[in-house]
């Protein structure tokens, strides 16, 4: 370690004059259980690595600097620090060496662990839980995400009042304050109650809201695509690419928190909505899934999934597990998905060529520079049509305009001219056949 890297920290002018101070802070990996590879097939020590790559990121989204990282190997966490009163010691000495102003965890600590640590080390603990949720609470923008994030760290800063000591008491001496008195942390634990018993009524009425809205859809008789993926991985970017729109495109985590929706054009004519979601991550807080439960459900109600894969990242593999965990969370794992590999302009040829074997199916974009957009299209046409019911329809002769209607929105199989009317037989998504029951004959 150099000599300036002992020294506190200086700000500069810079700093100073704008108020912006970054924090120092000290990461901290747990390799639980890092023998052989872990349940789905990857190098559990590795996995572990990638992790802590990952919590970086965090860490640097949320406005702090990584100045170290720790790795440690056990089998299983200390009840009481998570990583042993003798590993604790050593982070002490490391954090005040580096003057450290926070010690991240790269995994959820019970409260008592993370009390525990914090007078240990004898500054401010946080796992990744907590970071998350900090990182969505600077991003989230419209009414519906800002209660979804203050609801999520509501429950999980909730458990964590229990235990902080007499210093919070409130019970005071000398006439007319003798008695049971109120704790501090009885009057805090009642008014975030009171909170969140709040918030969860808002919440209710936003996603009431979403409802309706998702019902008009239907109504509109327009098939939906949804476009999930790990974050940062370009699906805003995809967006604006095949529906030339605006939504907003941020090289960093948990840029797009609140769901986007455009019209999309295929190529045979058809119009289909597509939805930008928020991204997902390697253990994502429970309870953030929980607080956007209302927003994720747009991806249950989808026809199909996009699956915005980052082809450049060594982790693809990871990535697309880890999505597909928080789908089947929601309830939304048996939907079909059509898997897009994007960054084709800066990922390596073999790399995604050993991508596109391992996913059937799969299509290898740049949705920066828009190579192969074409050929997505092509597959999403493809599958939605894949997906959609055959049935038979006899349109009277003075509606022509519901035979071109029908060669635009689905797959023409069969088209026969009889008396009165043109039977046709034809390939439709469920939105096309509520748009032409009236003509639907079997």
């Amino acid at each position: 370690m150099t000599r300036a890297g002992r020294q506190r920290r200086r700000l500069t002018a810079t700093e100073v004059d704008l108020g912006v101070v970054r924090q120092r802070a000290l990461l901290v990996g747990t390799g639980l259980g890092t023998a052989g590879p872990d349940p789905a097939g990857h190098d559990a020590a590795d996995a572990a690595e990638a992790s802590l790559d990952e919590l970086a990121l965090l860490t640097d989204t949320a406005g702090a600097d990584p100045v170290e990282r720790v790795l440690q190997r056990r089998d299983a966490p200390d009840p009481a620090t998570y990583i042993g009163k003798g590993k604790a010691e050593e982070l002490r000495e490391l954090a005040e060496s580096l003057d450290v102003d926070v010690v991240i965890f790269d995994d959820e600590l019970t409260p008592a662990q993370q009390r525990n640590l914090e007078k240990l080390l004898a500054r401010d603990v946080v796992d990744r839980v907590a970071l998350i949720l900090d990182i969505f609470a600077q991003h989230a923008t419209s009414q519906e995400g800002m209660v979804q994030v203050e609801l999520a760290q509501l429950r999980y800063r909730l458990p964590r009042l229990r235990g902080r000591g007499r210093e919070l008491s409130q019970q005071g001496g000398g006439i007319g304050t003798r008695g049971p008195g109120e704790t501090q942390l009885e009057v805090d634990r009642r008014r975030i109650l009171r909170r969140v018993s709040k918030l969860e009524g808002d919440l209710a009425h936003l996603a009431r809201t979403r409802a309706t809205q998702r019902k008009a859809r239907r109504r509109g008789n327009l098939t939906t695509v949804a476009l999930v993926g790990y974050t940062n991985a370009g699906k805003s970017t995809l967006l604006n690419r095949i529906t030339a729109s605006d939504a907003l495109v941020e090289d960093r985590l948990f840029s797009t928190l609140d769901p986007t929706t455009r019209r999309l054009r295929l190529p045979g004519g058809e119009t289909v909505l597509a939805s930008d979601t928020v991204g997902f991550v390697r253990k994502l807080p429970h309870q953030l899934v929980e607080a956007f439960r209302s927003t994720l459900e747009e991806l249950v109600d989808a026809d199909l999934l996009v699956h915005v894969v980052d082809a450049s990242s060594p982790e693809a593999e990871r990535q697309i597990d880890a999505v597909r965990a928080v789908l089947r969370e929601i309830g939304a794992a048996d939907l079909p998905e059509l898997v897009v590999l994007n960054k084709l302009d800066v990922a390596r040829a073999e790399v995604v060529g050993k991508l596109l074997a391992a996913h059937p199916g799969s299509v290898a974009v740049s949705a920066r520079t828009g190579s192969r957009i074409a050929d997505l299209l092509g597959a999403l046409a493809a599958r939605l049509r894949a997906l959609a019911r055959v049935v038979e329809l006899a349109v009277p002769y003075d509606r022509g305009d519901v035979v071109a209607a029908l060669h635009r929105e689905g797959e023409v199989l069969v088209e026969v001219h009889e008396n009165g009317a043109t039977r046709v037989r034809a390939r439709l998504p469920e939105a096309g056949v509520r748009r032409f029951a009236e003509f639907v004959t079997g």
